[in-house]
């Protein structure tokens, strides 16, 4: 066995091809072939040509599941569920997941606590702390804060940036928002100042939409949320756009009838409007071409008679594998998930063998895009899970025999 030599000498080209079509996992191993594999697997543009067949073909794609820890299951199969081990260490064992790309995962314990973590390769990389500014001005009460957060990549600069937005809330309303952004590149924030009065003015009608705990949408390259209506307003959605670090409002489609809850979700890269009428049913709109407004379409209806069941929270995840794309995968009230499908209108139950009760759930998919500044290996730096837990139960524990002292 130690005379055995691999003929790896094919044209670069037919190995890309062959590589490109292979999960992260396979790849990480295939790493120690040879140091030409190594090579090529860890170059730029394999990466970025590995990704791209990746999100061409909808492959290499897994569903986060998020509860009190973290679990991931491969989307082709839905069979098992494996925990993960997040970077960042807390008391109670709770990481919050606001945003994922390309297969880069942003995660956050607190403000001051965020970081950007590849589950696939295990590498992550924390961020600069940033302190948040409070308003200026003499104010006789501590504003309450609200704080807002999005994740996505800038394809013009080729970086990844986080945008973190922060209402302040005094006797009178919302008075201020703060708005930096991370740039994974520099490894640093900056302010935005030039926030239109309009936006302003949005901002003091009414909270954010608190989905998903204030966490962004991507779609089109920009973040997006609601802002509910005031004042006889409609609900409004407001995007953040990544490449000219600006605001705008996205137009909505014509002729849709009102009483709805809004929800913003995402389909194969594709805004998605979720307009809840109660306990009826769930119309689902797509925006086919980004900011047109006359490419809103509606893409199906989701009737509580469909699926036998009342239902508050309805989002659409990934489409099936078959051409036509007949069936839809549906997260239903944070705590199912449904293949539904388009044709018959029925609903079938996914069980997910050790998953946990209930969670929210996000689309990532597996990639080797790597991380600036100082990237970690999670699997000998990191503890291992039940290590983890052991550790967060043994800080919960002398948390709650000392008590704790509020501050206000």
């Amino acid at each position: 066995m130690r005379n055995l030599k691999l003929d790896l000498n094919f044209p670069s080209d037919v190995i890309t091809d062959i590589l490109c079509q292979l999960p992260v996992k396979t790849l990480l191993r295939f790493r120690c072939a040879s140091r030409r594999w190594c090579s090529q697997i860890g170059s730029p543009d394999f990466i970025k040509i590995h990704l791209s067949h990746s999100l061409a073909t909808n492959s290499n794609l897994s569903l986060l599941l998020k509860n009190w820890y973290l679990y991931s299951v491969e989307l082709d199969s839905l069979r098992t569920a494996t925990e993960l081990n997040p970077p960042l260490n807390v008391i109670w064992g709770v990481t919050d997941v606001f945003g994922s790309c390309n297969g880069l995962v942003a995660v956050c314990n607190s403000e001051e606590e965020i970081a950007l973590w590849n589950p696939s390769t295990r590498k992550h990389q924390i961020l600069p702390v940033m302190p948040v500014e409070a308003p200026k001005g003499d104010l006789n009460v501590k504003p309450r804060r609200f704080t807002f957060y999005g994740f996505g990549h800038d394809p013009i600069s080729d970086d990844y940036k986080v945008v973190r937005m922060v209402q302040f809330v005094g006797d009178n309303g919302f008075f201020s928002a703060e708005v930096k952004v991370y740039s994974l590149k520099s490894n640093s924030w900056r302010g935005i100042k030039d926030i239109p009065n309009y936006i302003r003015y949005l901002f003091q009608l009414g909270y954010l939409l608190f989905y998903r705990r204030g966490y962004a949408t991507l779609a089109g390259g920009a973040l997006h949320w609601v802002v509910p209506g005031g004042f006889g307003c409609y609900c409004m959605i407001v995007a953040f756009d990544l490449v000219a670090e600006e605001f705008r409002i996205v137009p909505q489609p014509d002729h849709v009838d009102g009483g709805f809850v809004m929800d913003l979700g995402v389909l194969e890269g594709q805004l998605l409007m979720i307009c809840n009428y109660g306990n009826d049913f769930v119309d689902v709109w797509v925006m086919k071409e980004y900011r047109l407004k006359e490419s809103w379409t509606k893409l199906f209806k989701v009737s509580q008679s469909s699926l036998n069941r009342d239902f508050g929270q309805v989002m659409p995840l990934a489409y099936s594998k078959s051409c036509d794309k007949d069936k839809v995968l549906l997260e239903l009230d944070k705590e199912k998930l449904l293949w539904y499908d388009l044709r018959r209108r029925r609903a079938k139950t996914v069980r997910i063998e050790g998953a946990p009760n209930s969670f929210n759930v996000d689309v990532y998919v597996e990639s080797l895009v790597p991380l600036g500044g100082d990237e970690m290996d999670g699997k000998t730096q990191q503890p291992a899970p039940e290590e983890k837990k052991k550790s967060n139960r043994k800080k919960m524990d002398d948390f709650l025999s000392k008590g704790f002292k509020l501050t206000l």
